[in-house]
């Protein structure tokens, strides 16, 4: 199973940027898919996760910002963010959630993908 993360880079506070979950090696519209960001010297964190049949969820700090939606045809799922904030800044990534967004996270929390917010 491999998930690969794509889309960050540095953008200013009040831009936009999509971020993309690649999947492979499972059957993807099985599972759920979480995002999580990690900022430096903090804790991981849960931004978001979509079911299997496509209901999202969103931490309430991202709530009205975010939106996470997927395409079970290119095995991807998305990460729109708006309105950033330089709080934002973190290195985000994407995990398989069990029981359907309701169960723990695995994800290989290795490389993830680089988010700046700032002037």
């Amino acid at each position: 199973v491999q998930l690969v993360e794509s889309g960050g880079g540095l953008v200013q506070p009040g831009g936009s940027l999509r971020l993309s979950c690649k999947a492979s090696g499972l059957i993807f519209e099985n599972v759920a898919i979480g995002w999580f960001r990690q900022a430096s010297g903090k804790e991981r964190e849960g931004v978001s996760c979509i079911t299997s049949d496509g209901s999202p969820s969103l931490a309430n700090s991202v709530k009205g910002r975010f939106t996470t939606s997927r395409d079970n045809i290119k095995n991807t799922t998305y990460l729109q963010m708006n309105f950033l904030k330089p709080e934002d800044t973190a290195v985000y990534y994407c995990a398989i959630v069990t029981k359907n967004c309701r169960g723990d996270a695995f994800g290989s929390w290795d490389k993830g993908t680089q988010v700046t917010v700032s002037t």
